[in-house]
C-alpha cells in the first residue's frame, strides 16, 4: 500500500514496480541516483540558457562610453539555437516531472534528496548567471 503522508523508512517504491529498496544500500543509492537527477536538471537548465544566449543575433546596440546596455526585448534568436532550446525543455520537463512524482513518494529521504540535488545544481551551474547580469555602470549619475 502506497503511503498518503510523509514518512522516514527504507521500504519503498519509486516511480516502477521493480524500483524497490527494501534494505540501508539499495536506499541510499536510490537517494544518490535521484540526487544526481536534481543535479543533472539544473546542469541541463545551465546549458540550455546558454544555447539561447549563443543564439542571440547580435544587433547595434546603443553604449554609454563603449560599454553596452544590456540587450533591447524582442532580440532574434537563431533558429538552431531555437531548435536545441526546445530539446532541452522537453528534456527538462521530464527530468522535472518524474523528480516530482519520486516526491509524491512522500518519503522525507526522497524529498531531502530532490532539494539537495537542486541546491547544489543550482550552486554549482547556475548561480554565475547572476554574476553577468551585473552591469558596470561608467557613468556615476547618482
Amino acid at each position: 500500500m502506497m503511503h498518503m503522508t510523509f514518512y522516514w523508512g527504507t521500504k519503498m517504491t519509486l516511480l516502477f514496480n521493480s524500483w524497490k529498496t527494501e534494505s540501508w544500500p539499495s536506499y541510499t543509492l536510490t537517494l544518490l541516483v535521484i540526487f544526481l537527477f536534481a543535479l543533472f536538471y539544473q546542469y541541463m537548465e545551465d546549458r540550455r540558457l546558454r544555447f539561447l544566449a549563443m543564439g542571440i543575433k547580435a544587433q547595434s546596440q546603443p553604449s554609454i562610453n563603449g560599454a553596452p546596455l544590456l540587450p533591447r526585448l524582442g532580440a532574434r534568436v537563431s533558429n538552431s539555437a531555437r531548435v536545441m532550446t526546445a530539446v532541452l525543455v522537453g528534456v527538462n520537463s521530464v527530468i522535472a516531472y518524474m523528480l516530482m512524482l519520486a516526491v509524491m513518494s512522500f518519503n522525507w529521504g526522497v524529498l531531502i534528496a530532490v532539494v539537495l540535488g537542486f541546491g547544489f545544481g543550482y550552486f554549482f551551474f547556475r548561480a554565475m548567471e547572476y554574476e553577468a547580469l551585473v552591469v558596470q555602470d561608467p557613468c556615476p549619475c547618482d
